[in-house]
């Protein structure tokens, strides 16, 4: 099986600093230091953006979505065949959806790693993955084409991507994030929301402690 492009590359970095002299060890760990995680701060804010769903539901473009904003497209499991409705033991479906989202959220980590190719500050990183977990597009986004370029206004290009309308909230505190690094949503308070047997969104029941679900989720990536 062909590796993925992002372990191909960095095979061929560390390849690279052993031929320049460099032994083994320290060119592994200079090519990982490399690579960006993204922050606690960036993960409530990526939270609060996408809510928190127990159960399978239909987003706004009527894709099945589960918990903290996955769907198929990103890997297993399938909202579209996990059972509907609210689940009887809503804490099990929220660990759950954290160990999902961990797993998520290292995968859109892995791509923007691969896709800028410029060194960016801790809240720009965060705010390019928030921006691809929702997008999908930090491969062809005329966004990450500017930062490589070193383009001074690239984050105008976060505007490229409104639609559907509701996103456009979204979209401006991206921007912001990445140009000012104030974490505009915060994530102190992040809601969890019902959902009916249909996948429609009801009502949310309960604010989760942003603090707290950063902890829960960070405790699934490891």
């Amino acid at each position: 099986m062909t590796p993925p492009n992002w372990l191909q590359n960095l095979i061929t970095q560390i390849a690279r600093l052993i031929m320049a002299g460099l032994s083994r060890s320290e060119a592994k760990e200079i090519t990982m230091r490399k690579r960006m995680r993204v922050s606690a701060k960036g993960i409530a804010e990526l939270a609060e953006h996408e809510g928190i769903v127990p159960g399978p539901y239909l987003d706004s473009v009527g894709v099945w979505t589960f918990g903290v904003g996955h769907t198929a497209e990103a890997g297993r499991p399938d909202p579209e065949y996990m059972d509907k409705g609210m689940p009887r033991d809503v804490d099990a479906a929220l660990r759950l959806a954290f160990q999902v989202f961990a797993t998520d959220l290292r995968k859109f980590e892995n791509r923007v790693n691969e896709a800028i190719e410029v060194p960016l500050e801790q809240h720009e990183f965060d705010a390019l993955v928030s921006f691809d977990f929702n997008t999908g597009g930090i491969y062809r986004a005329k966004l990450t084409a500017a930062i490589n370029a070193g383009d001074p206004d690239a984050s105008e290009h976060f505007y490229g991507w409104m639609r559907p309308p509701e996103i456009r909230t979204r979209r401006k505190a991206e921007k912001r994030l990445f140009d000012t690094g104030n974490y505009d949503a915060n994530g102190d308070q992040i809601a969890v929301w019902g959902v009916d047997d249909l996948g429609n969104l009801t009502a949310p029941i309960m604010q989760m402690d942003g603090f707290k679900a950063v902890k829960l989720i960070q405790e699934a990536q490891a």
